[in-house]
């Protein structure tokens, strides 16, 4: 019983540590989040910009993609834009004929094409710099529409040479799409709007987020470059960018919509690269962060920036751990819910988010019990994840299947990139029985009651909707047979 009290004191502990965190940078938020950051003028001359699309199989958002960039309002001959070309389907037709359409509009844009995804995006992304003209790079995912004044607004935001890049706030095309993605919506929101701006107005670390934002070359070459020895190649590049002593900006008021994830196993795929990627960079940066000439609050909040994922694993140890303790009067668990109550921080950053930012933050707030399963529901798969990125199991990016969906109705189940149905699905489902047998364990403690029927809701919920999604697409599959043979050949909900 020794081992199991350490253990769950452990456990308690750490994850308290998060939660104060988090209520931590949403104290600060508050704090700063009417500073005005001053708009530098626009420079003499503008710079030579290279805007790179890194793209790999995305057929129904690399045509959306290049017109939208097309349109960016910047001078011409200071404008470049690469469509950095992966892809192993069709779309690497689609975006050849695209590029020549773009190019007949006296647009300088260029189709780089590789042989192989050696280093996957982060590989696509140096292969670009070694050809790109500009000083400064910005990036977009396939699935982001930037607006045509995005460079004019943060380009002048690099004049000071010390900045090595700066981030913008993602937003969302298809936050009404369903409740699964105003949920995720939610965690986003939280992040970008409470996590990156406290962050940035403390003078702490910040990470790029991959896309939506504009790098200095200078500090990308200065960093090491971009290396695809993790899954997170842009969380890795920017701290290693903030070690060597740059400078980063963040602006939250400048948005770029994107698209979320319709399908609960790309998000879980999604979760995953992102869990893997940020412990794979813990493991290769927490050292010289530590021994940086940095001061401790800054390398006290990267550790925790860094190992946030660490939270799944240890909510999944927690719920196992109850069952030795359920009936046990240990003192630690008089000491525990007083530890816990620092779990009120993230929920209480996503309140506050939209209590700030949204004029319509009652309807959004609906979803907040939702956004709390999601996070415990998926620490099956988000441990898993961890575990690989811990002891340096390696496996291929895998990319985030994107729909082109902004409206509710429109179908991602006939696309030929939606995943299929996600095994672990089993394992959460065992998990909604396991943990209610420790309502049925005699002498059990009634303060686990709550957190049992908690953790039972969070795994039912992502199974649910695991299974239901996995109906849809046999659904669509079983009409697809039948209709083969009809004259016109079409599926309702085709993309």
């Amino acid at each position: 019983m020794p081992v199991f009290e350490f253990l769950y004191a452990v456990c308690v502990l750490w994850l308290s540590l998060y939660g104060l965190n988090t209520l931590i940078l949403t104290a600060i938020y508050l704090f700063h989040r009417r500073d005005v950051v001053p708009e530098p003028p626009s420079p003499a001359e503008w710079p030579i910009v290279t805007v790179q699309l890194p793209i790999y199989n995305e057929l129904h958002t690399v045509e959306r993609l290049l017109t939208t960039v097309a349109r960016l309002d910047y001078p011409r001959d200071r404008l470049e834009i690469q469509a950095l070309d992966d892809s192993t389907d069709n779309t690497r037709e689609l975006v050849a004929l695209v590029v020549e359409r773009i190019r007949q509009q006296g647009i300088d844009i260029v189709h780089i094409k590789r042989q192989n995804r050696t280093g996957f995006k982060a590989g696509a992304l140096a292969e670009g710099l070694n050809q790109a003209k500009g000083m400064l790079v910005a990036i977009f995912d396939a699935d982001f529409l930037p607006a045509p004044d995005f460079v004019r607004r943060v380009v002048p935001y690099l004049s000071d040479p010390a900045v090595g890049f700066v981030q913008t706030r993602w937003g969302h095309v298809n936050r009404d799409y369903s409740a699964f993605t105003q949920t995720q919506a939610l965690g986003m929101d939280g992040h970008f709007v409470v996590e990156q701006t406290a962050r940035s107005r403390a003078g702490l670390f910040i990470n790029f987020n991959g896309t939506g934002g504009i790098w200095r070359r200078a500090c990308i070459e200065d960093a090491g470059g971009w290396t695809g020895d993790t899954l997170t190649e842009d969380l890795d590049l920017s701290y290693r960018a903030q070690l060597r002593g740059w400078r980063v900006g963040y602006l939250p008021d400048v948005i770029v919509p994107a698209e979320l994830p319709p399908q609960i196993s790309a998000f879980k795929r999604q979760q995953g690269r992102w869990a893997q990627g940020s412990i794979q960079t813990a493991r290769k940066l927490i050292g010289p962060l530590l021994r940086s000439k940095q001061p401790w609050r800054v390398k006290l909040e990267g550790c925790v920036h860094l190992t946030g994922y660490l939270v799944h694993p240890l909510m999944l140890m927690l719920i196992l751990l109850a069952f030795p303790m359920s009936a046990s009067h240990s003192w630690v668990l008089l000491a525990a819910p007083w530890l816990m109550i620092t779990a009120i921080g993230p929920p209480l950053m996503y309140a506050v988010t939209q209590c700030t930012t949204a004029e319509d933050w009652k309807h959004r707030l609906r979803y907040l019990p939702l956004l709390v399963m999601l996070g415990i529901g998926v620490c099956l798969s988000n441990t898993g994840a961890v575990l690989r990125g811990l002891f340096g199991v390696r496996r291929d990016f895998q990319r985030t299947p994107k729909f082109d969906l902004r409206r509710p109705g429109e179908a991602w189940v006939g696309s030929i990139y939606a995943l299929r149905g996600d095994w672990l699905v089993w394992a959460e489902l065992a998990m909604v029985v396991l943990v209610q047998l420790l309502l049925a364990m005699p002498g059990v403690q009634w303060s686990f009651v709550p957190w049992v029927l908690l953790y039972a809701g969070s795994f039912g919920y992502v199974a649910g909707v695991s299974l239901y999604q996995a109906y849809e697409r046999r659904q669509w599959l079983a009409a697809a047979r039948q209709m083969r043979q009809s004259p016109d050949g079409r599926v309702p909900g085709t993309l």
